[in-house]
């Protein structure tokens, strides 16, 4: 199931830097959480989905690059965000 308008708007609106920012690196990595969030649970019960696992994957890849890129260039946002969201420990 693909995120609804309504829940996309409030993770925005949680994340974003601006009154207009949806674009940001943290705004980004908070969607991209959510999804991943969503698709672990489906995997919980459809295990043998592999063309769904490398999408899965794929969106792991990506939060890393903007975790890795945030973090280069501003280390006290990334802390900010890894804790927000609770994503390493």
């Amino acid at each position: 199931m693909a995120l609804t308008r309504e829940w996309k708007e409030s993770i925005v609106k949680q994340f974003q830097r601006s009154p207009l920012d949806t674009g940001s690196p943290e705004v980004q990595v908070a969607l991209l959480s959510a999804r991943i969030a969503e698709l672990t649970e489906h995997f919980k019960v459809h295990k043998k989905d592999l063309h769904g696992m490398r999408g899965l994957e794929k969106l792991v890849n990506r939060r890393r690059k903007l975790l890795d890129y945030l973090k280069a260039k501003n280390q006290e946002r990334y802390e900010q965000l890894i804790k927000s969201l609770d994503i390493r420990k």
